[in-house]
């Protein structure tokens, strides 16, 4: 998106209102009822006709001849019984995203349901309607169409302070989505490490990173090894964000770690070519981790939050980790490497244990961990695994609210967990192609100390779209970004929640 898009309370009545567009949102047959009086008449006879019914997911524009409002959009909303806050999120970003890109610069936007989450629907619309991630298209100044226009929404009746608070949530969504959508040649371990140094500096995080060398001193061979085959070597970033006010008393610590393998191959375990495209996605969970220390920075928590990357780019050489190696994580087990492309799950482990040593009141992963996961849930659900049940509630809670589709996933079964067991290293890191995703949640519960409340995201279904669907544009999507920044947002009792 280049520009901002303005939200704004509606200062006239609706009926006095001119601009580019008028976005009516309802469920079957009940837009004439919120429509200004001018085109209730109108309205009636377009659903008495059968042209719009108001049917989920339905979209239609209406040339406006005469008046101060030039197009009309009607979004359905379906049955009553249909209705939630993410069918309203999706149909209101499909519209906003439509009309921006048929050269509406201004929308003034009027629903018939709402409920307390709309308005922070309103502000995460505002900050996802217009995303694309174009950065590397050539430019032509000369030609326009296509181009998203928006600029200014308008509202009967706002809570601006909700507004702001799904703004943040949209706008950390979208800086994950950028660094997730950069391409391998240009993101990295050290670029990544750089540009979440710079990001750090801009929004007044502290920001620490290990070299190859600081990593081998710290014992960090599981991510050491994993970096091994690739000519730029591997990273471990660590962000805090701390209280600007000091209480007098300890603030819980949040810790959120995220797998950042720049590129997958599978190393010497190579990947078919069809799995290697988009494999620059498998830094996503890093990505995330990002976006949602750049909204725990922007909420102003009285937390302190911290954000641990393991970057590394797994490729095949001469000097990369073999099957049948045994490697030792930071908190001296040993590992068997069954197969080179299980490789995110030993990146996490270091990752975790250093997170442990943090003391901190809560852990939280976000990988794209396994595709056994994707193949158990699809391309719209990530596997949650944890068994914190207060944890588990509260980030289902989060889900639900921001529309990202969160299923809970066993991690207690003794035979899978029979199975981490190697003849020669304490663990082995690959095992039977069932039940795949459990295996790995249960070995990363090998690096989680007892008593720790953690929950491991698997998103290796939900990172990349194919194509545009709601709020997510083709891509990268930073899946679950909104998600840990509600879950955030709930617990210290942000404004607007």
């Amino acid at each position: 998106m280049d520009m901002a898009i303005d939200v704004s309370v509606l200062k006239e009545p609706a009926e006095d209102w001119k601009g580019d567009a008028l976005l009516l949102l309802a469920g079957e047959g009940g837009h004439a009822e919120i429509a200004p009086p001018s085109l209730v008449s109108y309205i009636k006879t377009l659903e008495e006709r059968g042209d719009f019914e108001g049917k989920k997911g339905s979209l239609m524009k209406v040339p406006v001849f005469g008046g101060g409002v030039k197009n009309l959009y009607l979004a359905g909303l379906g049955k009553t019984e249909e209705f939630t806050h993410s069918l309203l999120r999706d149909a209101l970003v499909c519209a906003l995203r439509k009309i921006g890109r048929e050269r509406g610069g201004s929308v003034l936007v009027i629903a018939d349901k709402t409920g307390p989450d709309a308005d922070v629907i309103l502000g995460e619309a505002a900050e996802l309607a217009g995303y694309v991630f174009d950065k590397y298209k050539k430019k032509d100044e000369n030609n326009d169409d296509g181009k998203f226009s928006l600029r200014k929404i308008f509202a009967p009746r706002l809570d601006e302070k909700k507004v702001a608070l799904g703004r943040i949530f949209g706008e950390s969504q979208r800086f994950a989505r950028d660094l997730a959508n950069e391409p391998g040649n240009v993101i990295n371990p050290v670029t990544l490490a750089d540009t979440a140094a710079r990001f750090a500096k801009e929004r007044g995080l502290t920001c620490e990173v290990w070299d190859e060398e600081r990593l081998a001193a710290e014992r960090m061979g599981a991510l050491l090894a994993v970096g091994r085959g690739s000519a730029v070597p591997p990273r471990l970033i660590h962000l805090t964000y701390s209280p600007k006010v000091k209480t007098g008393k300890n603030p819980k610590k949040i810790v959120f770690v995220g797998k950042g393998i720049t590129f997958d191959s599978g190393g010497l375990d190579l990947k078919p070519s069809d799995f290697l495209k988009t494999m620059k996605g498998d830094k996503s969970g890093a990505c995330c981790v990002l976006g949602v220390m750049k909204g725990a920075a922007a909420l102003g928590l009285d937390a302190e939050v911290h954000g641990i990357i393991a970057a590394a780019e797994n490729m095949p050489g001469g000097n990369s980790f073999r099957p049948d190696d045994i490697i030792e994580a930071r908190n001296g087990k040993t590992i068997e490497i069954d197969n080179t492309d299980a490789e995110g799950r030993l990146v996490l482990a270091d990752a975790l244990v250093l997170a442990c040593e943090l003391k901190p009141d809560v852990i939280i992963d976000m990988a794209t961990l396994t595709g056994a996961c994707a193949v158990a849930l699809g391309s719209w659900t990530s596997g949650l695994f944890t068994a914190d049940e207060a944890l588990c509630e509260a980030l289902l809670d989060s889900a639900r609210k921001r529309g990202e589709r969160l299923w809970r996933l066993p991690m207690d079964d003794e035979k899978i967990g029979e199975s981490l067991k190697s003849k020669f290293a304490d663990l082995i890191n690959s095992g039977s192609r069932y039940g795949g995703a459990t295996f790995g949640a249960m070995f990363l519960a090998e690096f989680v100390e007892k008593g720790i409340p953690w929950a491991h995201i698997d998103m290796a279904g939900t990172d990349f779209m194919k194509e545009e669907s709601g709020v997510y544009s083709k891509g990268a999507s930073a899946w679950g970004v909104r998600t840990c920044l509600d879950y955030l947002a709930g617990m210290f009792g942000v404004s607007g929640v």
